[in-house]
């Protein structure tokens, strides 16, 4: 721009106020912003089966970026007890009953994954799943005693429809639950959901007809979203449940009825 100044015979005065020209617009021409990022915030933490996420702030502009943080053992809820390993069957579905709070140790060391699930126990953590709503009313139980863990479960499941009592005055809360009681449960469960707990067929198994005939349309459901998978080719419908077992269907519960992966 000097050069063709010069030769066209313009004066140096005007050849200073072009250059001062050029330098004003090169600083009007518009940078980059240059991000002041803040400190990473983990919003989500990763388990041993699931993603989780930090996102940071730009200190500037506000703007936000997020990163995946790859899953790992690091928060592993397994880990807070002694007998839980992490290489069995049940490591995942316990994992995320524990992380969700629907599931508790039988102890602060240990979770007794092979225990007998009671049908106390079994109300408290539906309950739980239902985020432990108000109840108002009594159960005619004279078996649950006021104070209890599952006293307010019990009468929320009773007033609901979801359980009903062993006789018309028990409920029976120590006792243990027995794998078709455990998935009539659920689909009242299920039903009290707004899900749908019908099914084509019955289930194919040897041993169906040991299912009892209040217990059969539920098996059939179970089975058919493949809740219940069978225990060495066989139902064992009158079988009881263990803690374990409950958490792996409860897994499946929500990833294929209530349309929520781990949970």
């Amino acid at each position: 721009a000097a050069e063709e100044a010069l030769e066209n015979g313009e004066t140096e005065e005007l050849l200073a106020a072009w250059e001062k020209l050029e330098k004003a617009l090169q600083n009007l021409a518009v940078k980059p912003h240059e991000h002041t990022w803040g400190d990473w915030t983990v919003t989500k933490e990763a388990d041993c089966f699931h993603d989780g996420l930090k996102t940071r702030t730009c200190t500037g502009c506000g703007e936000t970026e997020v990163t995946i943080i790859p899953a790992n053992s690091e928060n592993c809820p397994s880990k807070s007890f002694t007998d839980l390993d992490a290489k069995r069957w049940y490591h995942q579905g316990v994992d995320d009953a524990l992380s969700h709070g629907i599931m508790e140790g039988m102890s602060g060391s240990l979770f007794q994954p092979d225990g007998i699930l009671t049908r106390g126990q079994l109300v408290t953590m539906l309950y739980r799943m239902a985020e432990s709503p108000a109840v108002e009313g009594k159960t005619p139980f004279t078996d649950v005693a006021e104070g209890s863990f599952y006293t307010e479960a019990v009468a929320w499941a009773y007033s609901n429809g979801i359980v009903k009592g062993m006789t018309a005055t028990t409920f029976a809360p120590n006792a243990s639950v027995t794998r078709e009681q455990l998935v009539t449960i659920l689909a009242r469960y299920a039903a009290f959901k707004g899900a749908d707990v019908s099914a084509e067929a019955d289930p194919d198994f040897p041993d169906v007809g040991q299912v009892s005939h209040y217990a059969m349309s539920a098996m059939a459901w179970a089975v058919e979203r493949g809740l219940i998978c069978g225990i060495d080719g066989k139902l064992s419908p009158k079988g009881t449940a263990s803690r374990a077992q409950f958490a792996t269907v409860i897994m499946r519960f929500c990833e294929k009825i209530l349309g929520e992966p781990g949970f």
